[in-house]
């Protein structure tokens, strides 16, 4: 998130404290701070006051479809590494069948939030979710991320990322394979 920001010219420097205080389990909220900071301020140039919610005006109808696209792409990749996409690790819900999909997809959300941004930028202007937008946004799974030093499209990013999850329950690794954004 503090990539995005960075391209949005805000000052990441909260974010990066943030980022670095961060410990297991998050019990001083580090991770919510910084969430509330960035939502108060990603979209500052294009939608005034804006609020990220479920339900909330545009561009959260935006955010909402490519997450679900994001989504469905981390579950097939997942049930792929022979993982089952409601087991998670942090996300635990029962009347969720995504929980590990939701859990390993936050490392790329970022690259759905930049490609609304994009979409903003070229539509100048309050954006609804029409079907030219959503052909924009059912792009999200050939964007380009850069995993273990290669640029690789989004989808093959995420099977490298579960294949390490299965790997690391094998203890066969010890870290996830996870997209990097430069700063």
């Amino acid at each position: 998130q503090a990539a995005v920001l960075k391209l949005t010219g805000a000052s990441i420097e909260n974010m990066n404290y943030w980022a670095s205080q961060v410990k297991n389990g998050d019990p001083d909220n580090y991770e919510g701070r910084a969430a509330a900071h960035y939502w108060k301020t990603v979209f500052v140039d294009y939608v005034e006051g804006f609020t990220r919610g479920r339900f909330e005006a545009a561009p959260n109808s935006l955010l909402n479809y490519g997450y679900a696209i994001l989504r469905a792409v981390v579950a097939r990749s997942l049930v792929g590494s022979g993982l089952h996409p409601s087991l998670g690790i942090h996300h635990h819900n029962k009347y969720n069948a995504y929980c590990l999909a939701d859990d390993i997809m936050e490392p790329y959300r970022p690259y759905v939030d930049q490609l609304v941004l994009k979409i903003l930028e070229d539509e100048e202007g309050e954006v609804e979710l029409s079907w030219d937008i959503k052909s924009i946004l059912l792009t999200i799974p050939t964007l380009d991320v850069i995993i273990n030093q290669k640029r690789k499209p989004l989808m093959l990013a995420v099977q490298q990322t579960t294949a390490s999850l299965a790997a690391c329950y094998l203890k066969e690794r010890k870290k996830l394979k996870l997209p990097v954004w430069e700063i």
